[in-house]
């Protein structure tokens, strides 16, 4: 840590320069396949795993638990914003990883302006800069709020500019609400639900060539089937915050795994941050269901 800190005030410049060495590879390897770690929580304000409320503020930690979870035999790269892809830039681990550009956190957890969800983080001409692989951006969609058409018409504008980059992006779309009580926002993982942000999703932008879809494992599992049904586009599951039901969890990803449109996992706070401690064990596990 102390060395990361000592290179950004003294060498800023070195960020750039270890952007331009890093060894590339594809999107998909040889088992046509993908497994994510994806750390781009903190940039929303979103620090918490379960009740551990700060769980992911100590930067030093995090990076640590990266910087494993991407040594790890299946893992193919890494998704965050451009603080902690700098950071794993400087310290080397990026070498012949998929990297993925967090492009919209400006929705913090828990504001009022949560919905009006804007880019914030990488631009699609970064990407491009930095010789990074993908983006992914983050498309939240409640009926009654304004907020949410002000994040469509931008993320159609996104999707147009990484397609013209030939730049793949991960699209996360949710419907979701309000709670009537507390304020708090809550994802909708209905069947039907799911099925109609995948299909708001998929129609965005003048091309979706490039668009992927990262999606939630819906609340009664065996509706994926159906509910897959709605796009040609591949897609990838997301992890959420799975608290200390691991092996539901792996349950719920390894069903939804079959599907011929799922190409992979991209998860986070589950891995990085298991109920047991073990990190390596907890990404070999979700790598074995691949």
């Amino acid at each position: 840590m102390p060395a990361l800190v000592r290179t950004r005030t003294h060498h800023p410049e070195a960020v750039a320069e270890a952007a331009a060495r890093r060894l590339r590879r594809p999107l998909l390897g040889d088992t046509g396949r993908l497994m994510i770690i994806a750390a781009d929580h903190p940039a929303r304000g979103a620090l918490a795993v379960g009740d551990r409320k700060l769980a992911m503020a100590n930067r030093a930690g995090l990076l640590e638990r990266l910087c494993l979870a991407l040594s790890r035999p299946g893992v193919d790269g890494v998704l965050a914003s451009a603080d902690v892809l700098d950071d794993l830039l400087l310290l080397g681990a990026l070498d012949h990883k998929v990297v993925i550009g967090s492009m919209n956190r400006g929705g913090l957890a828990g504001a009022a302006f949560e919905l009006d969800d804007r880019f914030t983080g990488h631009r699609p001409r970064d990407l491009q800069r930095l010789g990074f692989d993908a983006g992914k951006l983050l498309l939240r969609i409640d009926y009654d709020d304004p907020g949410s058409l002000r994040t469509m018409e931008s993320t159609a504008r996104v999707i147009d500019e990484m397609a013209e980059r030939r730049l793949p992006v991960f699209v996360e779309p949710f419907l979701c609400h309000r709670d009537p009580v507390t304020g708090a926002l809550r994802n909708d993982l209905r069947a039907e639900a799911v099925t109609k942000s995948l299909a708001i999703a998929s129609g965005l932008g003048g091309s979706s060539a490039y668009t992927w879809l990262k999606v939630p494992v819906t609340e009664n599992p065996d509706d994926m089937a159906r509910v897959m049904e709605t796009s040609t586009l591949p897609a990838v599951l997301l992890g959420g915050d799975v608290g200390e039901d691991q092996d539901g969890a792996y349950e719920k990803w390894r069903g939804a795994l079959q599907l011929p449109t799922v190409q992979g996992l991209v998860v986070g706070r589950s891995l990085l941050y298991p109920a047991d401690g073990d990190v390596a064990a907890a990404v070999d596990t979700a790598v074995g269901l691949l």
